[in-house]
């Protein structure tokens, strides 16, 4: 039989903000208990009455387990007096709640809710102060009914808040009519939760509010796997799945789309393609930029020629023609791009185009897409090179979500430089390049460089393949292999399995390797191994820095398996170190993780002596690995360390966006070198396991790959040509230009 309790929240000690399980003291009848269950709405100094049972946890001892809760309003002077002084009240201690109650009595609720100005009358309250005071409780108020609404649609407490913070009293209307907004206009939000509202709401399956919704959803998701655009007859067939309701329905839903410019049609090589509207302009005005920028100087040759010699000479470096003739390009074009594949010469060459650039006086500037690539980049040339973000100063704004780009560099605060020169290109999608070029003024010189034959962005688009299939810029590929390239097996091979050569697993090599293994379980065992015990010392690395790469995320080989089984055998259950469960995860300390979504506003910082800030900035980044090196339990964060330092917090709340990464996929590698790769292919669909993947896997490697599994799995990805198709078209608009 359930018992009941009275008496006030004394304190919050624990309190999951995703379904809002909590563990409080309670205050009663001068006895102190520790309560325990899910509360949606809940605060330090509350009055509640509480139903449920006594429990013994092995741990804790006795607690009381709530099944039922309500919060009571206080209504004599001793509870309101608690109630401020608990600190729910910003600017609220203890003296000035004392103050408070002594001069209103029982009437202080009702003195702050409808005559909030006669607060000043009391000393060290002001007018402003009273206001500030009567909006937050106002508001604390309107949150707790909100929560409390939401909460019978199954909207847990983190994503209430957001609700309402975003929409405020709008938000009984939206649920009630609309929930699809939600899913339009709130990250967090899919369109499955918006369903799921709409179910309980009673909103019919035909509705045209989640016929619509169901489209752009469609097209959000193409845009994760990379598409800037779906072919009509494909989204619509997919939409009808997804929706389950009749094609023509779709069909009409969809020219109403067209109509409210919420998506774009266009006819694409004699095909009708949909847009979602905000990835057609990405496209559109990109387009227009790199027309802008891509001018003709055309300098004397002669003097062009000379200056080439002379800095050939004075840096004892020797050009092939290949390489002349991308500085000769890289001096004549506004926009000129560089490919070629590892050892072919592209960082001499870029060095050489530096070194041209800086003999006419001209101001550089260097950057890449990651930390990584930019740390690479000024390392092999010995210049200042910093990701495209940091260059750009990624500013704070947006919707506070965290996952808006705000670029301080745009039109009307240009890079202020003759030129830029932007590596590993391959991987800048289309919102990415459409930021860098906003930043960039007509007449400035701009040389991409990358390898085409990598895999895309992991964003939407094509970016580096459009322009060069355009034949719109000036394009130079180096393809010669270098002397002492040559003599690594990781580049032959890499540049055998991009022509569909195969490749020579004999294990003769020093740097290039197959272990052949048709079992799991053996495959898994050697993997710990190698990365445990066998590479570090061959390649002089920590265990940490080996890299494993896998095509897929799930199966015994795949990204999840593979980080469960690598965690257990590299950073094992301590009692020294702390632990966090989140999303199917037991976060440890000492754990090697990945950001996994871009968030341009989470702030870090670099520690100096005596734990002083020399650095911060803020923004982090799809792909950016880190070790976590402390998890506060009490305080709820989890602090990361990223490259160079950076030392991040992530809120419990947000932990959906770090991810293991003893493991990762193949396509969270690029941009990235690691000592060693160690890569488990044994079987898998089709799609995945091609050429341009196993192509990208290799070429991450610096010193020695490994591949362990099956050799014909191997030789069928080097056959396979047969990559997933990317949808587009920036290459259409660039030669409609």
């Amino acid at each position: 039989m359930a018992e009941s309790l009275e008496g006030y929240v004394e304190k919050i000690v624990y309190r999951n903000q995703e379904n809002g399980y909590t563990v409080l003291s309670l205050a009663a009848d001068d006895d102190e208990i520790t309560c325990v269950g899910t509360f949606v709405f809940i605060n330090e100094g509350e009055y509640v009455s509480l139903e449920g049972n006594y429990i013994s946890h092995p741990t804790y001892g006795e607690q009381f387990q709530v099944t039922q809760y309500d919060i009571k309003q206080p209504d004599n002077a001793k509870s309101m007096e608690r109630y401020l002084a608990s600190g729910a009240i910003k600017g609220i201690g203890e003296a000035l709640a004392a103050r408070i109650v002594k001069k209103f009595d029982d009437r202080t609720f009702h003195i702050i809710e409808n005559e909030p100005e006669r607060l000043a009358e009391i000393k060290g309250i002001s007018i402003k102060k009273a206001q500030e005071i009567y909006e937050q409780f106002h508001g604390k108020k309107e949150l707790r009914s909100a929560t409390m609404f939401l909460a019978e649609y199954s909207i847990g407490v983190n994503l209430a808040v957001k609700i309402y913070q975003r929409y405020k009293n709008e938000l009984y209307e939206i649920i009630r009519t609309n929930p699809y907004r939600l899913a339009e206009e709130m990250d967090g939000v899919g369109f499955q939760t918006a369903d799921d509202i709409a179910v309980k709401a009673g909103i019919g399956s035909d509705s045209e509010y989640r016929v619509k919704a169901g489209i752009l959803y469609c097209l959000m998701q193409a845009a994760a796997n990379g598409h800037v655009y779906l072919p009509k007859q494909e989204l619509i067939g997919i939409a009808v799945r997804l929706l389950m309701v009749d094609e023509n329905e779709v069909r009409r839903q969809l020219d109403l789309c067209c109509f409210e410019k919420k998506v774009i049609l266009q006819v694409l090589d004699g095909m009708e393609c949909i847009y979602h509207a905000p990835y057609y302009y990405l496209e559109l005005n990109t387009a227009r930029m790199l027309h802008d920028l891509n001018l003709i100087y055309n300098p004397d040759p002669a003097l062009v020629n000379a200056r080439i010699d002379k800095l050939q000479k004075s840096f004892d470096i020797e050009l092939d023609e290949m390489q002349r003739l991308a500085v000769e390009e890289a001096a004549r074009c506004g926009l000129f791009i560089l490919t070629g594949g590892p050892g072919t010469g592209k960082t001499t060459t870029i060095n050489a185009i530096i070194r041209f650039f800086e003999e006419e006086g001209m101001d550089i500037l260097l950057a890449a897409p990651t930390g990584r690539a930019a740390k690479r980049m000024k390392e092999t040339t010995g210049y200042e090179a910093r990701t495209i973000h940091r260059m750009l100063e990624l500013g704070k704004g947006g919707d506070g979500s965290g996952r808006d780009m705000v670029f301080e560099r745009d039109e009307s605060n240009p890079l202020e430089c003759d030129a830029v020169i932007i590596d590993e290109m391959s991987m800048v999608d289309i919102s990415l390049m459409h930021a860098l070029l906003r930043a960039i003024v007509v007449g400035t010189r701009v040389i991409f460089v990358g390898d085409v034959n990598q895999l895309p962005s992991v964003g939407p688009g094509n970016v580096l393949h459009d322009m060069i299939e355009s034949e719109k810029f000036h394009v130079v590929c180096l393809t010669k292999i270098f002397r002492q390239a040559s003599e690594s097996d990781i580049v032959v091979n890499a540049h055998k399995i991009n022509a569909g050569e195969q490749i020579k697993m004999d294990n003769k090599s020093k740097d290039f390797f197959m272990l052949q293994r048709l079992q799991v379980n053996d495959i898994l065992g050697l993997t710990v191994s190698l990365v445990r015990d066998k590479l570090p010392g061959y390649v002089n690395a920590g265990s940490f820095d080996i890299q494993v790469l896998t095509p897929m995320r799930k199966g015994e080989l795949g990204v999840e398996n593979l980080n469960q089984v690598l965690q257990k055998y590299l950073n094992p259950p301590s009692e020294d170190k702390a632990e966090k469960e989140a999303h199917g995860m037991t976060f440890r300390e000492g754990d090697k993780v990945m950001q996994v979504k871009n968030n341009y506003q989470l702030t870090w910082k670099v520690l100096g002596f005596n734990r002083i800030t020399i650095q911060d900035g803020t923004g982090v980044f799809n792909g950016d690995i880190g070790i976590i090196r402390e998890i506060n339990l009490f305080a709820e964060i989890i602090t990361v360390e990223f490259d160079e330092g950076r030392l991040a917090e992530y809120p419990f709340s947000q932990l959906d966006e770090l991810e293991m990464a003893y493991a990762i996929t193949i396509h969270k590698s690029q941009g990235s070198e690691y000592p060693a790769v160690v890569l488990p292919i044994l079987t898998g669909p089709r799609q995945l396991l091609h050429r341009n993947l196993l192509y990208t896997a290799v070429t991450r490697a610096k010193n020695c790959v490994t591949l362990i599994g099956s050799k014909d799995t191997v030789w069928n990805m080097i056959e396979n040509i047969n990559e997933q198709k990317r949808y587009s078209g920036l290459h259409y608009h660039l030669k409609d230009q």
